[in-house]
């Protein structure tokens, strides 16, 4: 084994989008920034989550689109998605698994790549271990951050779980064949988005969930409407249920998965998508003073608790505050700005919305399920609303009522929410379920992030006739 050392003025762990937007801010900033990355330059989103999620569910929603709409109704007819065409863009969208474009961006904008696993070795000093054997120790003039993310947490205590080989995310977006029986385990945002891709493309969906709604993170109405959408499309929703064995025999044929109640069910292949933990088990933690495996507990500036000298910064996933790729980009605009303050001497403004204080993780976090219908939420739900002590109105509004809902589809059917302080006269949350909302939402955080004072949104007019228009019926009702 041979070793080198290097001094840079920030070391980033984990290029990305958060690692790639914190090295970028640090860049701009004069600062010479490495970034040390042991997979593909890009990170999850780009590979293994949000890009091909969504390029397997456009293919869905264009379709349903058209049958929503009578004269393009016909002109589908009966027509199903060719799973061939869709896999193959759906390829395009991660390059094929390949990082070539993304590396270029890195070099192009200045950050220094590292390919390699990193581990922290002490105050501002990164070991990194190349797939040789080779080792290079990095140092810091002034920051490290911490962007390596999540992965996903399949179960300890299921008897044949490794025998099964399960599906994850990672292979639930990059399977390059349909599977004819799809068992998914699970109800949240991920669960939910590949049980409606699969199905659309032609397996044989079961989806399990212990609890007894989908995406309770939410207002219950939108695991209600999704529930019924995806039953609609002949997925076999099980409520109550919970995997307690699985089996397969070969390591290659169906599985078999033992239900609890003695039932069993035969699937060729079985999703768990059961929640994340932070990829932190084996990145130095314990050098520092923190517990290897944990969420990285940050202020509002992303600067790690527990370690002095405030050198050590933890963006996205991995410091479990907002577990969404734009967040992450947030929060690694937030880290950047406060590592170039820091460097450069100048005090951080961490006030609320200051200019080093990633406020809207609390505040409003927009997050939308591509399912049919979507799901778009930004801000606090009623329940949580009311857990704060806030004193809120809620208002309820059908968006198939207004004339826009009715010309984007047929019989469209969705359900809009906010949630009104009536203390503050602004709104804190909103939900919006149905066709298309996906493209409302960012009107909804604008408005909660912004605190906007509901009399002043009265005057922001939404055009006519578009689904926006249930703002307006919204607006009337918090008025009273």
């Amino acid at each position: 084994m041979t070793s080198t050392a290097e001094e840079y003025d920030v070391i980033v762990l984990g290029a990305g989008p958060t690692g790639e937007n914190v090295a970028d801010r640090t860049v701009a900033a004069g600062l010479r920034t490495v970034i040390v990355e042991a997979e593909l330059v890009g990170g999850e989103c780009s590979y293994w989550a949000c890009m091909p999620s969504k390029a397997l569910l456009r293919p869905v929603a264009a379709l349903a689109e058209a049958r929503a709409v009578a004269g393009s109704r016909e002109a589908v007819g009966d027509g199903r998605l060719d799973p061939a065409a869709v896999l193959a863009r759906r390829n395009s969208f991660t390059s094929g698994w390949k990082d070539d474009g993304q590396v270029k961006w890195l070099r192009d904008t200045g950050i220094e790549l590292v390919r390699g696993h990193g581990r922290l070795a002490g105050v501002r000093t990164v070991t990194v271990e190349a797939e040789d054997g080779s080792e290079r120790v990095l140092t810091a003039r002034h920051a490290v951050a911490v962007c390596t993310g999540s992965r996903p947490v399949l179960p300890a205590h299921v008897p044949g779980l490794a025998e099964a080989h399960p599906w994850t995310n990672r292979e639930a977006t990059g399977s390059q064949t349909v599977p004819g029986r799809l068992a998914v385990i699970g109800g949240g945002v991920v669960g939910v988005e590949m049980a409606a891709a699969w199905r659309a493309l032609g397996s044989e969906v079961v989806l399990l969930v212990r609890g007894e709604r989908l995406l309770p993170r939410m207002e219950p109405f939108a695991g209600e409407l999704v529930a019924e959408g995806l039953r609609a499309t002949g997925v076999d929703l099980r409520f109550g249920t919970e995997v307690t064995a699985l089996k397969r025999a070969d390591g290659s044929g169906p599985v078999t998965l033992t239900l609890d109640g003695g039932g069993t069910l035969t699937a060729d292949e079985v999703l768990y998508a059961t929640g994340r933990a932070p990829r932190t088990a084996d990145v130095g933690l314990e050098q520092v003073g923190l517990k290897p495996g944990d969420w990285l507990e940050v202020d509002d500036s992303c600067t790690v608790l527990g370690v002095d000298g405030e050198w050590l910064y933890a963006a996205g996933d991995v410091n479990h505050r907002a577990l969404l790729t734009h967040q992450g980009k947030y929060q690694a605009r937030i880290t950047g700005a406060a590592i170039a303050a820091r460097a450069q001497g100048r005090p951080l403004d961490t006030s609320r919305w200051g200019a080093h204080a990633a406020s809207a993780d609390l505040a409003g976090a927009p997050q939308v399920v591509f399912t049919q219908p979507e799901v778009a939420a930004v801000g606090l739900t009623r329940a949580a609303a009311e857990a704060a002590g806030l004193r809120v109105k809620t208002v309820d509004h059908e968006i198939g009522s207004v004339a826009g809902a009715s010309l984007y589809g047929d019989d469209y059917r969705g359900r809009a929410r906010v949630i009104f302080d009536l203390d503050r006269k602004v709104l804190v949350g909103a939900c919006l379920v149905g066709p298309g909302v996906a493209e409302l939402l960012h009107s909804a955080t604008v408005a909660v992030v912004g605190e906007v004072p509901i009399d002043r949104l009265w005057h922001a007019v939404p055009s006519y006739p578009t689904i926006s228009e249930v703002w307006l019926r919204l607006l009337e009702d918090c008025r009273g």
